[in-house]
């Protein structure tokens, strides 16, 4: 270290997080102080950027800017590497080379973690230097240190979650003000609510990187992300929202990450009806919500801003802090270490839970017997069927018929699907969501 009082930090990226970073070390430095007993401070000593010249939202010396991002993790006085540019493949090499160097990483890079974590928490563990991500997970939400730390005596039964903001502002506007998706989606834009490609956000994948790590978190090994099941919003409709609202449901983009009795682990990411009694149904706007269930302490809510400059930067200074320390106390690794060396999920196919699911077809008589009578042939049980007609075209060629299924495996709610479209009649795919039971 550098000097024994002061820590340098190195930031890979200053926009909207890196910005309030520097920020809160600047606004909250001598609260900072107090509550670290006064054991050191903290200090920007290099940033890398794109470009150098361009207008920051926070007023940092020039001469800490650089665009080599070795340059930075290479530089003696940086003992912390914060790493906030994204993406798989420089932010890795960033990673790779700080711990290489043994110097404590802090990222808010779920992506990287859940796709190429197994090389970095490995070398993490060689080289007794920690990864610390509180920020890749539900912005200012401290779950992680709630999985790993508070709840470090539980068994870890079940995780539900809403986390991703930009799907639950969509759904939402959908339910509320009767949108459709594409309207919502560019009023999300709109508010800055959207990426300008909101891919990963509507398809589902940003929430997925972020369950893979709590799952990762609360049963030890590495999970591959190309095992995970994952499904988006993009084909979400009005008619989907109407429904779930007349049968007493609410539509969230979930993930479900849950211990089987015989030890697998399921996890997956998809649209689902919820109980509007439940208290996830309750989560709007870009805020997230993660269920906790262990077997000692019950289950806990986790609630707050899911993103933002400052409510993402006050979980990426905490984690700041605690890999100071780690820098105070060397060989005190207290990041994330994988402590099995394997673990099995759950094939998607094997997975249950109920089923809602609209048919567009043509509006003539027999069509909603006939149905029902391939999804029964497939081993379905229904538990209700309903068909709409649109008042605004009574006469309109086609209709929705909906069904809801009992608990199955999603393998034979497939084959049920697959038995219904043979009869020809239907004229679109189908929507299907999942009805979670809690």
């Amino acid at each position: 270290m550098s000097d024994c009082k002061t820590i340098g930090v190195g930031l890979a990226g200053f926009g909207t997080v890196g910005a309030g970073v520097a920020k809160l070390l600047e606004t909250n430095a001598s609260l900072i102080a107090g509550r670290t007993s006064h054991q050191f401070s903290l200090e920007i000593r290099k940033v890398v950027v794109r470009d150098v010249t361009k207008p920051r939202g926070f007023d940092i010396p020039s001469d800490l800017l650089t665009t080599e991002w070795l340059e930075m993790v290479e530089d003696p006085s940086v003992d912390v590497v914060i790493e906030l540019i994204g993406g798989t493949d420089k932010a890795f090499d960033i990673v790779k080379r700080a711990l290489e160097l043994r110097k404590p990483v802090v990222t808010g890079n779920k992506a990287l973690l859940a796709e190429r974590g197994q090389e970095l928490f490995e070398l993490s563990a060689k080289n007794e230097t920690p990864i610390h991500f509180e920020a890749a997970v539900a912005g200012a939400i401290p779950v992680i240190k709630a999985v790993q730390e508070s709840l470090i005596g539980n068994r870890i039964d079940s995780i539900a979650g809403i986390i991703n903001g930009t799907s639950n502002y969509i759904l939402e506007r959908m339910t509320k003000a009767g949108l459709g998706y594409q309207e919502a989606l560019d009023e999300a834009k709109a508010l800055g609510y959207a990426e300008a490609d909101p891919t990963l956000d509507v398809n589902g994948w940003d929430a997925a990187h972020k369950a893979i790590l709590l799952a990762m978190l609360s049963y030890g090994f590495v999970i591959d992300s190309d095992e995970v099941y994952v499904k988006g919003i993009e084909e979400v409709r009005p008619a989907d929202i109407k429904f779930a609202d007349q049968l007493g449901y609410c539509a969230k983009l979930l993930n479900i990450v849950r211990l089987a009795d015989d030890g697998r682990v399921e996890i997956r990411t998809q649209p689902s009806f919820i109980s509007k009694e439940h208290m996830l149904s309750s989560v709007n706007g870009v805020f997230n919500a993660i269920s906790v269930y262990s077997d000692a302490a019950g289950e806990g809510l986790y609630y707050g801003r899911g993103a933002g400059e400052l409510p993402t930067a006050s979980s990426v200074v905490a984690d700041l802090i605690e890999a100071a320390r780690c820098v105070q106390l060397p060989n005190t690794h207290r990041g994330f270490i994988p402590y099995n060396d394997s673990g099995e999920l759950v094939p998607i196919e094997d997975t249950e839970t109920a089923y809602y699911v609209r048919f567009q077809v043509e509006d003539k008589p027999g069509v909603l017997a006939q149905i029902s009578e391939q999804l029964a042939g497939a081993g379905l049980s229904l538990s209700g069927s309903h068909s709409s007609v649109d008042p605004n075209n009574p006469d309109a060629d086609f209709t929705d018929i909906i069904f809801t299924i009992h608990t199955c495996k999603f393998s034979l709610m497939q084959a049920g699907l697959e038995a219904a479209n043979n009869t020809g009649l239907i004229k679109a795919n189908p929507s299907v969501f999942r009805i979670e039971s809690f």
